[in-house]
């Protein structure tokens, strides 16, 4: 058998599954055969409601056993959070959540500059800004919006930057970053993916030079690329098809 890293560490939505949706079946048995061999780490800016239903539910239902789960570490809103699984349940590590205040900097700044550049949209699907604790997101059309909706809103990325650059503006002192298709995350100043891996290694001892990650937005200005900067040896991938077959080049498959 090939050997493997130490840790492979995903990023979520169009990485392991098309945005916002469950890890296909075949995906979650592939994660089944590399967690029987290695730890894994999913990061993502999506909280863990969305781990719960997009990654967790998948891999129970595709037979994921207590063992494979204890080596599968979560890492929600670019690892602010950290879960873990023990004794046939999930415990959080820790939670570095905003400030009340600085949560309603960052609400009033989005709904403000959002409104302002006509991007405040009247139909969606769910709410259009979301608490997650350690992070703000906005999402033009809402959580819930159909991947087909949401690439038909902004296909060039020119408004999500847009809305980014003026709300990043207004708030200095916090962190403003393009997320999903449609959304953007804020943070404290610092806090992206490399911060969650460098947290991710500090919590486990594995090395970021025995790190491997896979992302579908590793260029420049994507939110997957600090992780690279970082060092950490990455993988583009095109989807979720795409990481799967490069899975199962890699375990052998």
């Amino acid at each position: 058998m090939p050997d493997l890293p130490k840790l492979v560490a995903f990023d979520l939505d169009d990485t392991l599954a098309p945005s916002k949706s469950r890890v296909p079946e075949s995906m979650a048995q592939v994660l089944r055969r590399l967690l029987d061999r290695t730890q894994v780490c999913v990061i993502s800016g999506g909280n863990i409601g969305q781990f719960q239903a997009q990654v967790i539910d998948a891999l129970e239902a595709a037979g994921g056993t207590d063992d494979e789960l204890d080596r599968l570490h979560l890492m929600p809103t670019c690892g602010t959070r950290y879960h873990r699984h023990a004794g046939g349940a999930w415990h959080e590590v820790y939670a570095q959540d905003l400030s009340a205040d600085e949560k309603a900097e960052a609400e009033r700044a989005l709904t403000e500059q959002a409104k302002r550049l006509g991007l405040w949209e009247s139909k969606t699907w769910g709410p259009i800004i979301e608490d997650r604790g350690s992070q703000i997101t906005f999402s033009a059309l809402g959580q819930q919006a159909p991947v087909e909706a949401k690439q038909a809103w902004d296909p060039t990325g020119e408004r999500k930057d847009g809305l980014r650059r003026a709300v990043q503006a207004v708030l200095p002192d916090l962190e403003v970053r393009a997320g999903g298709t449609t959304s953007i995350d804020i943070t404290r100043r610092g806090i992206d993916k490399a911060y969650g891996i460098r947290q991710l290694a500090e919590q486990t001892g594995i090395g970021l030079d025995e790190m491997l990650f896979f992302g579908d937005k590793l260029h420049e200005d994507g939110n997957d690329y600090p992780v690279r900067a970082l060092g950490v040896e990455s993988v583009e991938v095109t989807g979720w098809p795409d990481t799967e077959q490069r899975l199962r080049h890699l375990l052998g498959l």
